[in-house]
């Protein structure tokens, strides 16, 4: 893999960051590799991801090589070979190679890692660079004429630069667009577990999952169900994608190993073996976002929201953390470049412009999975099975698979993306997003026929 980085700006500004999730923590990093000085901001006590298992992609493990952390990350990573889509039944319908396409055509890794070993590497590196981090620092107001942030504890932090890191119900989204919604819910609800490979291992049945590690799918009617392992092959990630049942406003829930039984008693009987070893789960609310007029201040403050704040996706193509990560880097890869305070807002809008079209078709995307993989049967089932069995162009239903769609998510490079976005915005060109050739709008494509009602 063909290192890049980021130049040092010959302006160092002060960027404050609005939470220290993999986003969050990830710009800081970038930023600083790019000589600016970055103040941390971080609404819990300790630092940490909650959850379980995250995929990530190629674009990605550029990144994390440019910014020192693709080693770590690597080693502490599950390095899948395929992905497999069953039908619910539990024969394959679809496969995709990761090892060694990925390498060869995209010439990056895809990984599985768990979210807290990924958040503590960042971390490790954000402290390394000597980031500022600021912990039990709830923001609650912005000040966009001074550049400030104030936070519950009256606190006020001043730099050059606002940047809201700070999730789907992100409290820097509503005070920038003077709303108070941006978190939506989608109708699913994911189940989490992790169960311990050493148990699988005394169930007869079960070594097609763990012998070889890939990325495991079966869709069913309403659900879908994800399989994959971490922590060298040592646990067993399972996400389970339903109907949400949870009240409104009541993000996540306790659950038990016999709700699932009961919901899969009728799937590849594997599958209960699977979760009869679940000892712990839970159950979390799954939001997304609508596209936003504008990600930057309009009146000419110098804030500007990305990752969830900005375009929070379903998991459905496992690219939510990878959309945060590349918005680090285009924003850090431009402001290592600025000349002077007078292009602050020009760059922000570029950043914008970069990340806005490309992020809201993941969103779309991953929303749009929810029809191809939650089928019941029926006849648009069958035309979905029948377009698996059959070439992989573009609107294959197996979204990874897809050769077109694969180009757009897999074959992205952030440094690329800076190196034009600057060119054309010295050159005076009104730089955006651009995929020649792509259909995403989802009306060219034979799966946008497919929907979930028949």
């Amino acid at each position: 893999m063909t290192t890049q980085g980021f130049e040092k700006t010959k302006l160092p500004l002060t960027f404050i960051i609005v939470g220290a999730g993999l986003g969050g923590v990830a710009a800081s990093i970038c930023l600083k590799l790019a000589g600016h000085n970055v103040k941390l901001l971080e609404n819990a006590k300790e630092l940490g991801e909650v959850g379980a298992g995250i995929q990530i992609p190629p674009p990605s493990t550029k990144i994390l090589e440019a910014i020192g952390c693709l080693d770590k990350v690597s080693k502490a990573s599950v390095h899948p070979k395929d992905i497999l889509v069953h039908r619910y039944t539990g024969e394959i319908i679809s496969q995709q190679n990761l090892i060694p396409h990925v390498q060869d055509k995209y010439q990056g890794q895809y990984l599985h890692i768990h979210r807290a070993d990924y958040h503590k590497i960042l971390v490790d590196r954000a402290k390394e660079l000597n980031v500022e981090i600021y912990l039990d620092s709830k923001v609650v107001a912005i000040d966009f004429e001074k550049t400030t942030v104030t936070t519950e504890s009256g606190i006020t932090h001043s730099g050059d630069i606002i940047v809201g890191y700070d999730g789907v119900r992100s409290t820097t989204r509503n005070l920038l667009t003077g709303r108070n919604d941006g978190a939506y819910d989608t109708g699913d609800l994911a189940y989490r577990a992790l169960i311990d490979v050493e148990d699988m291992k005394k169930v007869t049945g079960l070594e097609r999952f763990y012998e070889t590690p890939n990325i495991t799918f079966h869709y069913g009617p309403n659900i879908h169900v994800v399989i994959y392992f971490l922590h060298q092959g040592q646990l067993c990630n399972v996400v389970v994608l339903c109907p949400d049942t949870l009240e409104n406003n009541h993000f996540r829930e306790e659950a038990t190993k016999e709700e699932l039984l009961e919901m899969f008693k009728d799937w590849d009987q594997d599958l209960s073996k699977i979760f009869n070893l679940i000892k712990d789960v839970g159950k979390w609310k799954l939001q997304d976002s609508r596209e936003l007029d504008t990600w930057v201040h309009r009146d000419g403050g110098n804030v500007i929201i990305l990752g969830d704040a900005s375009h929070s996706t379903l998991p459905y193509l496992a690219s939510g953390a990878s959309q945060a990560v590349e918005d680090a880097a285009i924003l850090a890869g431009l402001f290592s470049k600025i000349e002077s305070k007078d292009q602050i807002q020009d760059l922000l809008y570029l950043t914008e412009n970069l990340r806005k079209w490309r992020s809201s078709q993941v969103v779309k995307g991953s929303k749009n999975c929810q029809n191809i993989y939650h089928l019941p049967d029926g006849p648009k089932q069958q035309k979905r099975d029948s377009l698996l069995a059959g070439p992989k162009t573009l609107g294959y239903p197996n979204r990874f698979a897809d050769p077109v769609f694969q180009d757009f998510l897999w074959g992205y490079n952030a440094f690329d993306e800076i190196e034009r976005g600057w060119k054309e915005y010295k050159a005076g060109i009104k730089s955006t997003y651009n995929y020649p050739n792509l259909y995403l709008n989802g009306e060219e494509a034979e799966y946008a026929n497919i929907n979930r009602t028949n």
